[in-house]
């Protein structure tokens, strides 16, 4: 025999399509681990040159950087006074000698 009234519909489990969604990450997660991406080794230095910089941009760099301290140890060696004075012409001697170096090489690898 045949029903005259339909059954009525079977209520979702779950009203909240959020809390779903937030299951079945929770469940994915325990059920399928993703494999751990193994973690870098801090770098034992802060700054690094970037791979394939040429040598005469390097030497360059190397040649106004040094200029730039050797500006910055002189300021500050006429500031000092006695032995603090010595010391700060010292450091802008060698300074000086390492942007003669770096000009030189430069002057090797592109000669003007």
């Amino acid at each position: 025999m045949d029903k005259l009234i339909p059954d009525p519909p079977v209520p979702p489990l779950h009203l909240d399509i959020a809390a779903d969604v937030n299951t079945e990450q929770v469940i994915d997660s325990y059920l399928n681990p993703k494999t751990a991406q193994p973690k870098k080794k801090a770098p034992d230095q802060l700054f690094t040159v970037v791979e394939g910089v040429d040598v005469e941009s390097l030497l360059a760099n190397l040649s106004e950087t040094l200029a730039s301290a050797n500006a910055m140890a002189s300021d500050l060696a006429f500031d000092l006074k006695g032995s603090r004075r010595h010391v700060a012409l010292g450091l802008q001697q060698l300074i000086e000698i390492g942007e003669l170096l770096a000009s030189r090489a430069l002057d090797i690898v592109d000669p003007r």
